[in-house]
């Protein structure tokens, strides 16, 4: 699963394989993973992280919502998908 941002101990991927659902990106934490809607900037996993490392993720994803739907985009078609700036 490719990896287009790290931050903060975050590490953020999106998979290359045809997935169903919403579009969503995978976020990990201390092992932890977590998914998150891009549109609307929930998890889809609830209660699996600290409400500030939720906070962390969803303020970075908030700042690239169209370069997560460019990547889930390129990621459906199977094709590189683009680095996405850490949270600084």
């Amino acid at each position: 699963m490719p990896e287009v941002s790290r931050f903060l101990g975050i590490v953020i991927r999106m998979f290359h394989r045809g997935e169903h659902g919403p579009p969503h990106f995978h976020a990990t934490y201390g092992g932890k993973p977590i998914r998150i809607e891009i549109e609307t900037l929930t998890s889809m996993d609830p209660m699996c992280h600290s409400p500030r490392v939720l906070g962390l993720i969803v303020e970075w994803a908030s700042r690239h919502q169209a370069e997560l739907m460019e990547n889930w985009r390129l990621a459906m078609e199977r094709r590189p998908l683009n680095r996405i700036e850490p949270l600084d």
